[in-house]
């Protein structure tokens, strides 16, 4: 029997999405108000999933308090109170967007939970706008 618990988490940070490539005014026709380049920030939600199987000798999938520690080292420590494009490695040549944001989230937590365990994220920009990335 599989389970799958979560832990929501919310972190903010300033971005812009651009595109050094394009002109201006094609980084303005996609991008519109969220090319600013002064930036904008969000009050981001974050959503970790795990899906396992729950320990007998435990009766857990996943230990809660071990998954929030490791959300906080690997995310909110690093991109809370942050400019992405220019605060972060992770986003100095990747456009921020809620989609690269999500799989740069995955990959760091990724790394750091055992391949048994399905991994994915929900990250909630906006109240309405939300990506979910499964890996």
């Amino acid at each position: 029997m599989r389970v799958t618990i979560c832990r929501k988490e919310h972190f903010n940070a300033a971005h812009r999405l651009h595109n050094p490539a394009w002109s201006d005014e094609q980084n303005a026709a996609v991008f519109g108000l969220c090319n600013n380049p002064n930036y904008h920030g969000h009050n981001y939600q974050l959503t970790v999933k795990l899906t396992g199987h729950v320990d007998e000798e435990t009766g857990y999938v996943y230990d809660m308090k071990k998954l929030s520690t490791l959300v906080q080292e690997e995310v909110i420590k690093r991109f809370d109170h942050k400019n992405l494009n220019l605060d972060t490695e992770e986003f100095k040549q990747l456009n921020p967007t809620a989609e690269n944001i999500a799989i740069v989230i995955w990959e760091r937590l990724r790394a750091k939970i055992n391949g048994n365990y399905d991994l994915a994220v929900t990250l909630y920009e906006t109240e309405r706008n939300f990506v979910k990335y499964n890996g």
